[in-house]
């Protein structure tokens, strides 16, 4: 059977809530902020699969590590011919690594970025002919469900990259609730979790020294100019990236160098020096802690792994 007809492109969630009108809305607040769902544009998604390649920005290769080393005791916990979905699927590199140790009997792979899913889900798709593999180009963080024919199946929803850490807690907290709704009785949730640690390491994560991650972030203003229309000046703004310790997270800004208005459709947004944009947060849990979140959420946390230096975790979530 050719990948062309194992491949399915469907749109599975229109919240009906567009980039202009979230540029907008969080342009209007006192203190401005844009959710990071926007950095994945065709441009911002390449940038991300290059921030991985950094030699600061651990998250990557130590989540593969972990998923490399547990890929047995991984597959022992989900069972056989499962469908395995992957929110946020990027490029899929990750679960190149348990694949064929899980041996699904179908792949789902959900993303923002329509672009980058289609091409990395296709490639998939040559790649295991064994594999039935579908695509939904989607925004998971609003709203989620499985397309028109995958209902009812055994599931395991894999969500690496500590992607979790986006949400604040209280956000995490419902979040994953919402997914436990929305996925059959007897599923189990796969989720990479970054741990707290030296915010030296943090913080070099994020500001890495070719500047791969400024440049992500500077895409915003870019993306906002190309698809908006938005007259602004990306580079009258700056990448700053810190670790806040009482809220556990990281926090990603734009910058305003300089006293400047940035304008979508006649709504003219005011700049003040030293002003910002608040484009992320990359919270950081310790294992306890995510564990006690994920049941508030209603699950039963089953295993977690971990590296031996305690950089990063992968948790296994039952849903009852």
């Amino acid at each position: 059977m050719s990948s062309a007809v194992r491949f399915h492109d469907q749109h599975v969630d229109a919240t009906g809530v567009s980039f202009r009108d979230d540029a907008i809305a969080g342009l209007s607040l006192a203190r401005k902020r844009l959710a990071p769902k926007y950095f994945y544009d065709r441009r911002g998604s390449l940038l991300f699969e290059e921030i991985c390649r950094q030699p600061e920005y651990y998250l990557t290769r130590t989540e593969e590590g972990i998923l490399a080393d547990a890929a047995e005791e991984i597959a022992a916990l989900v069972g056989p011919e499962a469908l395995l979905v992957e929110l946020g699927s990027g490029a899929s590199r990750k679960v190149r690594l348990l694949l064929e140790a899980l041996r699904p009997r179908r792949y789902l792979g959900m993303d923002i970025s329509h672009d980058f899913l289609l091409q990395s889900t296709r490639r998939l798709a040559a790649d295991y002919p064994w594999l039935e593999v579908h695509a939904a180009w989607t925004d998971f963080s609003e709203r989620l469900c499985l397309p028109v024919g995958l209902e009812g199946r055994r599931v395991v929803a894999f969500f690496p990259g500590s992607s979790i850490g986006n949400f604040t807690p209280t956000e995490a907290e419902a979040f994953l609730a919402r997914l436990r709704q929305a996925l059959p009785r007897g599923s189990g949730v796969l989720i990479g979790v970054d741990l707290v640690k030296d915010r030296r390491v943090l913080e070099a994560a994020y500001n890495d020294a070719a500047g791969v991650t400024a440049a992500f972030n500077l895409n915003l203003l870019e993306r906002m100019r190309r698809e908006l229309g938005a007259s602004v000046a990306p580079d009258d703004f700056r990448h700053r990236a810190f670790f806040d310790t009482a809220a556990s997270r990281i926090e990603m800004h734009l910058v305003s160098e300089c006293r400047q208005a940035l304008v979508i459709d006649g709504h003219r947004f005011d700049f003040a020096p030293g002003e910002t944009l608040h484009t992320e947060n990359s919270c950081k849990y310790s294992r306890e802690g995510f564990q006690a979140l994920a049941r508030r959420a209603g699950y039963r946390p089953s295993a977690v792994w971990s590296d031996a230096e305690g950089l990063f975790s992968v948790h296994y979530l039952a849903s009852g």
